[in-house]
């Protein structure tokens, strides 16, 4: 019945290194989450803040803009709310302070009950080395596999 809708964040992994995960709710409008059930949205560039209030919010991520909306559309780079438990949010803005630690959504997502699920990830930025590493051991396992199917 309902059309699954997975996108992703692909660049996160490897520019970032994820210490924790947290699955949050998205305060959307009507436009926006039929744009998202489309799949017409982007994670890509996105990153999370809090406000001074101490709420969550995603920033930079990309809604387009609905076809069929017209006067009532939104617009596509707003800032979004994020839902999570009071405790949660306490514990990632603690983080997030002390620690110099940054929020990142990993994956945009609908789940059984209809409803726009947002997965975010307490991440350590990587050092130049790190990603090297990183395009070396992904490297080397390609070429191993290869090897395998060979030989098999």
């Amino acid at each position: 019945m309902q059309n699954k809708v997975n996108i992703q964040n692909k660049k996160a992994r490897f520019l970032y290194e994820i210490l924790d995960k947290y699955t949050a709710g998205i305060v959307l409008t009507g436009t926006e989450i039929k744009s998202i059930r489309s799949s017409r949205a982007s994670i890509a560039e996105s990153f999370c803040e809090f406000n001074e209030a101490g709420e969550l919010f995603v920033i930079n991520m990309t809604v387009e803009e609905y076809i069929y909306g017209n006067y009532y559309n939104h617009r596509p780079k707003a800032e979004r709310k994020l839902l999570l438990n009071r405790k949660e949010l306490k514990k990632l803005y603690k983080e997030v302070q002390n620690t110099g630690l940054t929020i990142i959504p990993l994956r945009l997502f609908i789940n059984d009950n209809g409803y726009a699920k947002l997965v975010i990830a307490l991440a350590k930025g990587k050092k130049l080395y790190d990603k090297r590493e990183t395009i070396k051991d992904r490297d080397n396992k390609r070429n191993l596999d290869r090897i395998k199917k060979i030989y098999k």
